[in-house]
């Protein structure tokens, strides 16, 4: 087991989808995959790894900001093996084309956070882009099962969830579609350890427009990403 992770060696696949809330990897653990078994309650950071049309596929809650997704993301790479690492989560849209509900695949992740600051003491401003194959297979999963509501491009992983300074208008004059708050780090990661990684979210509410879902949507309706990203690494 990891620092903070509890499963032991060969309970966690190859591949790993990495919802922010526990409760939603919980959710589709029971949903989505059989003969599902629980390796980590650690923090009630839940933890599941079962199988999805015979493809064994784990589940991890990460939490919330790009700490708490470094922190599970490293050690699911360096210390079980994980060589596909896909975010599920939800955004806040920043554009009048991307609507409530609409999917968003983060080819790249913009960040106001200091972490490539600190990688790379100053000397390049480093792009986080997701692995093109993983990204390009989404997409045409996405399309082959029907949801066109579909967008790809650039998005903001931030580090403040209530951030008044921003300047979202000109963010999104700049083509930004969407703001979350994980993306940045876990492509940090996989550039870092070679290993495939991606994020794709749902919106869950409109910075323009003040549409919001609930949080018990958030957990358990936003099945459409759910099913892209299982068909992904299956097809």
């Amino acid at each position: 087991m990891s620092v903070h992770i509890a499963a032991k060696p060969g309970e966690i696949a190859e591949i790993v989808l990495l919802p922010g809330d526990p409760l939603r990897a919980k959710f589709i653990a029971e949903t989505f995959l059989e003969d599902v078994v629980q390796y980590n309650t650690i923090r009630n950071m839940f933890g599941y790894t079962g199988t999805y049309k015979g493809t064994r596929i784990s589940v991890q809650g990460t939490g919330m900001g790009i700490p708490s997704i470094m922190i599970y993301a490293n050690e699911l790479i360096t210390q079980y093996g994980v060589k596909t690492l896909i975010r599920i989560g939800s955004a806040g849209a920043m554009n009048t084309d991307v609507k409530i509900r609409d999917i968003v695949l983060g080819q790249g992740a913009s960040t106001d956070s200091s972490i490539f600051k600190h990688i790379f003491a100053d000397q390049v401003s480093f792009s986080a882009v997701s692995n093109f194959e993983l990204l390009d297979k989404a997409y045409h999963t996405a399309k082959r099962l029907g949801h066109h509501n579909l967008h790809v491009g650039n998005i903001l992983s931030a580090d403040r969830f209530y951030d008044a300074e921003m300047n979202k208008g000109k963010l999104a004059d700049y083509g930004v579609l969407a703001v979350e708050m994980e993306a940045a780090g876990l492509y940090a990661l996989g550039a870092q350890h070679g290993v495939k990684t991606l994020a794709m979210v749902t919106i869950s509410d409109h910075l323009i427009t003040g549409e919001e879902t609930t949080a018990q949507e958030r957990e358990q309706t936003f099945t459409a990403m759910m099913e892209i990203a299982l068909e992904t690494v299956v097809g």
